[in-house]
C-alpha cells in the first residue's frame, strides 16, 4: 500500500493492489449531532431496519430490508456483474441490497468529485484515503461520521484491540471531527518496497542489503557480473522507489510526499524537500544514475498503474536485479522468469525498505481505503442501520473473511488452526491460487474485489491469501524496522485549504520536476541554492506559515 503523510495517490497493479500507504484515524465517540446548521439528529428517529442487539462480532441483520446505494469503481480487468454471488450472499445475510453507481477506474477520483459536487453521490463513497474528504467537508456534502461511530461497535472495537487510537489526530479536520472511517490494519508494513533476485544478491552481491549504503555496495557487484544490466529499476516514475526510501534519509518524497510538511523534530512543521535530509537523498540516488546502477527508463516512462511490463521484461532477462513492487509484483516477475531462467533456477524476495542515516526506520503505521458518508444519509429512515450493516461489513471479521474468501464450506475451508484452503473447483487468479480451479471468485463471484476486499484485514487474513515469503516479508519488517511517528497534525479551514492549495500546486511541481532532474544528472546538484531560492519565491515561506498556524491553532484548541 504507503507512502504515508495524508493521502497518497491510488496506485493499483493488474491484481487490484493499492500501492498506498495512509496514515490516521481512529475512534472514541462524540455527541450525535449533525453538522447541518447545528441541528441534532436523533438516530432513534431514524432507526428503521436496525437492530436492537446489534453487538461487536455480531452478525447484522436488518430487522427490515432496504436498498443502499453505493459508488463502485470498476477495474477494467473486472467489470462488475449484477450476477456476483458477493450481491446475493451479502443481501442474504443483511436483508441490505446493494444498488450501485459505476465509475471507471481510469477517471475514478474526477468522476467521484463530480458527483459529490453536484449533489448526486450515493450514500455510501467507499475506496476512500486519508485526505481525499478534505475538499468536500466545508460544503457539508459529506457526513461528521465521528459523530455516530458510538453505534458502530466493530470499529471501536478492533480501533482498541490493535491499538489504533492515538492515531486518530490525524484524522481530525480544524473543527475537530472527522470525515471518513479508514481500514483498520492489525499490522501495517510498507506495501510497496524493493523486490529482488534474492540468488543473486546472495551469490554475487555479497548478501541480503539491510541499508542502502550496502544496496550500493551488492549493486556495484552485481553490474560488474552483469555489465549489461542496470540493476535497480522503478516503473513508477520514481514515485513509489523515493517514496520508501525517503524515510531512511530522514525526509519524505514521492508517493508519501503529502503536503510536503514534516516534523522538524522540535513539534513544528519544515518543508522536507528544502531540507539537507531530502537533498542527501537525492545526492545518494544521482549517484547511484552517475554509476550506472538505475535503469533510469523505469524513471521516467508513464506510470500505467503497474509499474510497466518493461520493468518485468528486465527483470525476466537480467537486466534488472532489484525493482519496486509489491507482494504482487514479486508474483508477476516470478512467473516472468519461469519462461526465461526457467523455475527453480531462481529465487525472488520482497525485502523490508533499506535503512539509512535516520535509521532503520520505515514509513509510520498506516491505514488502508475505507469509505464516506453522503451528509443525506442523516435524512433516511434506514440511517442506524446504515451505519450498523457498515460496521459489520467493514470491520467484522466474519465479514472480513467472507469478502476475501466467499462463502465457508462452498468456496473455501476452514481447519481447527484457522487455515484457509480454497476448494480445488475455485481459483484467485488475482494471487495465483488454484492456477486450475473452473471458476475464479473474483472474477467470477465478486469476492475479493477491491472495492471492499483489500479495507479492514487481521494479520490472520492478510496471510491467508498471501505467499509465505511475503508472511517472511511481515515478519522481517516488524522485527527489524521501526515505523515513524506521524507527523504532528495540522488541519486547515475552508479558507486556509484554499490558499495552501494555490501555494503548493506550483511549490511541489517545482519540486517534481527539480528532484528528477537533480537525480538523472540533467541538472548540477551544485544549483541546490538556486533550486531552494526559486521554491522561495512561490511562496514557500508562506505556506509554512500556513501550515504552522494551523498546526498551533490545533494544539492549542486540542491540547
Amino acid at each position: 500500500m504507503s507512502e504515508v503523510f495524508g493521502q497518497t495517490p491510488v496506485r493499483v497493479s493488474r491484481r487490484g493492489i493499492f500501492g498506498a500507504s495512509i496514515a490516521a484515524s481512529s475512534v472514541l465517540a462524540l455527541a450525535s449531532c449533525s453538522d447541518d446548521g447545528g441541528e441534532e439528529v436523533d438516530v432513534d428517529e431514524l432507526s428503521k431496519g436496525a437492530m436492537d442487539d446489534f453487538a461487536a462480532d455480531s452478525q447484522f441483520k436488518a430487522t427490515e430490508p432496504f436498498s443502499l446505494s453505493l459508488l463502485w469503481t470498476e477495474w477494467p480487468e473486472l467489470p462488475i456483474t449484477d450476477s456476483w454471488q458477493f450481491f446475493t450472499e451479502i443481501e442474504k445475510r443483511t436483508n441490505v441490497k446493494l444498488e450501485t453507481t459505476i465509475i471507471p477506474f481510469s477517471d475514478a477520483v474526477e468522476k467521484r468529485s463530480l458527483l459529490i459536487s453536484a449533489g448526486d453521490a450515493p450514500m455510501v463513497i467507499p475506496i476512500i484515503y486519508t485526505g481525499d474528504e478534505n475538499s468536500f467537508v466545508s460544503s457539508g456534502a459529506i457526513l461528521p461520521i465521528s459523530d455516530y461511530v458510538e453505534h458502530m461497535p466493530h470499529f471501536q472495537k478492533y480501533v482498541e484491540e490493535w491499538d489504533l487510537g492515538d492515531m486518530i489526530d490525524n484524522l481530525k479536520q480544524a473543527d475537530g471531527k472527522y470525515y471518513m472511517l479508514p481500514g483498520l490494519q492489525e499490522v501495517s508494513v510498507p506495501v510497496f518496497t524493493l523486490i529482488i533476485r534474492k540468488d543473486v544478491f546472495e551469490t554475487v552481491g555479497g548478501g541480503i542489503p539491510e541499508t542502502w549504503d550496502e544496496m550500493r555496495e551488492a549493486l556495484v557487484k552485481i553490474k560488474a557480473e552483469y555489465p549489461d544490466s542496470y540493476p535497480l529499476a522503478d516503473g513508477f516514475e520514481a514515485m513509489s522507489m523515493l517514496n520508501y526510501a525517503a524515510h531512511a534519509f530522514g525526509a519524505q518524497a514521492g508517493w508519501g510526499f503529502g503536503t510536503g510538511m514534516m516534523d522538524d523534530g522540535s513539534g513544528k512543521l519544515q518543508y522536507t524537500a528544502v531540507s539537507a535530509e531530502y537533498k542527501e537523498m537525492v545526492e545518494f540516488f544521482r549517484g547511484l544514475v552517475a554509476d550506472g546502477l538505475v535503469d533510469t527508463d523505469s524513471l521516467t516512462a508513464a506510470d500505467d498503474g503497474s509499474g510497466g511490463g518493461s520493468v518485468t521484461e528486465k527483470f525476466a532477462n537480467e537486466l534488472v536485479f532489484a525493482a519496486s513492487g509489491s507482494n504482487g509484483t514479486a508474483s508477476d516477475f516470478a512467473v516472468a522468469l519461469n519462461e526465461t531462467v526457467g523455475e527453480g533456477n531462481y529465487e525472488v524476495l520482497q525485502i523490508a525498505p533499506p535503512g539509512g542515516p535516520a535509521g532503520m526506520v520505515c514509513e509510520p503505521r498506516n491505514f488502508w481505503n475505507g469509505f464516506m458518508l453522503n451528509s443525506e444519509i442523516t435524512e433516511s429512515e434506514n440511517f442506524l442501520a446504515t451505519l450498523q450493516f457498515l460496521d459489520w461489513i467493514y470491520y467484522n471479521p466474519e465479514a472480513r473473511e467472507l469478502l476475501r474468501w466467499g462463502v465457508l464450506d462452498e468456496t473455501y475451508t476452514k481447519d481447527a488452526d484457522g487455515k484457509i484452503t480454497l476448494n480445488p473447483e475455485f481459483r484467485l487468479d488475482a494471487f495465483n491460487i488454484n492456477p486450475d480451479g473452473e471458476t475464479d471468485i473474483q472474477k467470477d463471484l465478486g469476492w475479493s474485489n477491491s472495492v471492499f476486499a483489500d479495507s479492514t484485514e487481521s494479520r490472520a487474513l492478510k496471510e491467508s491469501y498471501n505467499t509465505p515469503t511475503f508472511v517472511e516479508y511481515i515478519d522481517s519488517v516488524l522485527a527489524t524496522r521501526t515505523p515513524r511517528d506521524p507527523n504532528p497534525p495540522a488541519p486547515l479551514d475552508e479558507l486556509e485549504l484554499e490558499q495552501a492549495a494555490l501555494l503548493s500546486t506550483p511549490i511541489k511541481d517545482t519540486v517534481d520536476t527539480n528532484t528528477l532532474r537533480f537525480i538523472m544528472g540533467e541538472r548540477d546538484i551544485a544549483e541546490w541554492d538556486d533550486y531552494v531560492a526559486e521554491l522561495e519565491s512561490q511562496g514557500l515561506a508562506d505556506y509554512i506559515s500556513l501550515i504552522n498556524g494551523a498546526r498551533d491553532r490545533f494544539e492549542e484548541e486540542n491540547s
